[in-house]
């Protein structure tokens, strides 16, 4: 399961699960609420205090039904759901779309395709996907972006400068240490 802004292309949260069930979906969304929960308020309080117009954060999925029944338990009021959306929603007049986290499944396929899904275990499928999170947010500039990261895009400016993941690598550790 993933989360992506669709401005910034930023990964916000992932959940590598062996299963869509409920529990796992709002497991997912909770990482989502302790991330950005302060955000969504701001824009909630904003709305209902200030100004009528201001727009709720709006979240886009597929027609999963535990995603919205989770959505509802953990950002009831302070978000909006678009759900049941399907790709091509240019084409039936809707305003948002999944295709950014489409896209990131995509090659996050693509990538696991090559490897013929040689994992050992959960775990270590787990882990290839964290390093997948962390290279997308931090490592590789998106076309979309300008050649920018989505981290650099969200203004998350860690100066990695030419090798990124090498110099995200000694960053990590200056802070362990």
């Amino acid at each position: 399961m993933n989360c992506i802004d669709n401005k910034t292309k930023f990964a916000t949260a992932h959940l590598f699960v062996d299963k869509r069930s409920f529990p796992n979906c709002v497991k997912f969304l909770s990482q989502i609420k302790e991330k950005c929960y302060s955000q969504i308020l701001a824009r909630y309080f904003t709305r209902k205090y200030f100004n009528k117009d201001f727009e709720l954060i709006t979240f886009v999925c597929d027609g999963f039904e535990n995603y919205k029944s989770a959505f509802n338990k953990l950002f009831y009021r302070v978000a909006k759901l678009q759900f049941g959306v399907p790709i091509a929603c240019k084409k039936f007049g809707l305003k948002h779309n999944n295709n950014p986290v489409e896209r990131y499944n995509g090659k996050i396929k693509d990538r696991l395709n090559c490897m013929r899904g040689e994992f050992k275990s959960f775990e270590y499928a787990k882990s290839f996907m964290n390093l997948q999170h962390v290279m997308n947010n931090f490592v590789n500039p998106h076309q979309q972006l300008k050649g920018k990261t989505p981290a650099e895009k969200a203004g998350i400016n860690l100066k990695l400068g030419r090798n990124k993941l090498l110099e995200l690598i000694r960053f990590v550790g200056e802070k362990l240490t």
